[in-house]
């Protein structure tokens, strides 16, 4: 009887692992800045306020991430489904955060 799971299944749940928790990172951090910036912009509030309210959406974006990251079809699907919404939204702050008085 085999009990250990083949090496390629391991090495896909750690891919998904890896992708959950950097990936998921960097793309509630990418958020959380880009929302930061936006804020203040749209609803008129300020800038602490939206420093807040985007450390806080963070939070359920990082989880969303996660869940999403073990839903997706492969590894690699799920990687990149959060390093180019992450890296978008990064080149938006850069944009924004020079403008920024």
């Amino acid at each position: 009887m085999r009990l250990s799971a083949p090496l390629a299944y391991r090495l896909g749940v750690g891919a998904r692992a890896l992708a959950a928790i950097l990936g998921g990172y960097l793309l509630a951090a990418a958020a959380s800045a880009l929302l930061a910036l936006l804020l203040p912009r749209m609803l008129g509030t300020g800038r602490a306020d939206a420093v807040i309210a985007a450390t806080l959406a963070s939070f359920a974006i990082y989880t969303c991430a996660v869940i999403w990251v073990f839903a997706a079809r492969s590894a690699t699907r799920a990687w990149l489904g959060l390093l180019l919404p992450a890296a978008g939204m990064a080149a938006i702050v850069y944009l924004l955060y020079r403008n920024v008085p």
